[in-house]
């Protein structure tokens, strides 16, 4: 079964302020409903991959709705992403590169 993903691009660079956080639309979060996980720049989908298995207090349904916002972000912004689901996140690194 294909999660149909809510996430859309909202670019900002370099790192975010609870404010900014806070004036972001749902849409850019891997988990939109809890605001977790800002997927606004590669580097917040490499850290979004890094700690995925971190976030809390989330069902699966959640989860699967998250990893496929992830996904989309990460094509958006050429990430590589070996895993194919996101049971497999937290377990080893995230890319066939071996700099992330």
């Amino acid at each position: 079964m294909t999660t149909k993903t809510t996430w859309r691009a909202y670019e900002v660079d370099g790192e975010l302020s609870t404010a900014d956080k806070n004036r972001l639309p749902k849409s850019v979060f891997a988990f939109p409903d809890k605001r977790k996980l800002p997927l606004t720049d590669a580097e917040h989908v490499r850290n979004a991959l890094a700690r995925f298995d971190q976030v809390k207090d989330v069902t699966d349904a959640e989860r699967d709705l998250a990893f496929a916002n992830l996904l989309a972000a990460a094509r958006h912004y050429g990430v590589e992403v070996a895993e194919t689901g996101w049971r497999q996140l937290g377990r080893r690194p995230h890319t066939d590169n071996s700099a992330h």
